[in-house]
């Protein structure tokens, strides 16, 4: 398997952790760090080493992270860390560090939404969709919005392959399947 596909579900994870507790610096300073000695040779040789209990590798791999980064690794951390060598995903932790600096980087630049509606909505109506969606998302949100006649009411909205579909039209068409099966 690809590095980088195994790499997203870590990276994805951290970052919902750290948006959470606004630690994306912390975060990224223990990735780069863990990359950079899990890709040193030495390093390698001993997690590879049969010889060598899970448990020795993560206690070596936490007091080098600790010392490098001159503080304690909180327990999220230490639990990530154990996760990594448990799974033996220690060569995919570059990987790891580069997805998770990339979702840090698309999150600072906002996210892009399509609105469809039925008609054109007024400013305090994108207003309202724009603030929920900034307050969903916690990020910048622009919105460009496009109408279409077929909705009869409600909303599409759409970010990227993602689409929330509250038109009537959407319920209309969800409930002739319902009626339809029965």
């Amino acid at each position: 398997m690809e590095l980088s596909t195994i790499a997203k579900p870590y990276a994805q994870a951290i970052f919902d952790i750290a948006e959470q507790g606004s630690s994306h610096s912390e975060w990224s300073d223990l990735l780069s760090t863990a990359s950079a000695i899990m890709s040193d040779d030495a390093t390698q040789n001993f997690v590879a080493s049969p010889n060598t209990s899970k448990n020795q590798k993560i206690q070596l791999i936490c007091a080098s992270l600790e010392k490098a980064m001159a503080r304690g690794l909180n327990a999220q951390e230490s639990a990530f860390i154990n996760l990594i060598l448990n799974n033996d995903r220690t060569e995919a932790m570059s990987s790891i560090a580069n997805a998770f600096e990339a979702a840090v980087t698309n999150a600072n630049k906002g996210k892009n939404f399509t609105v469809v509606s039925a008609y054109e909505l007024s400013d305090a109506e994108k207003k309202a969709i724009v603030d929920d969606l900034s307050a969903k998302h916690n990020t910048t949100v622009n919105v460009d919005t496009l109408v279409d006649n077929t909705l009869t009411g409600g909303v599409v909205i759409k970010e990227g392959d993602k689409v929330i579909d509250t038109s009537i039209k959407a319920k209309v068409d969800a409930l002739s399947v319902c009626l339809s099966v029965n």
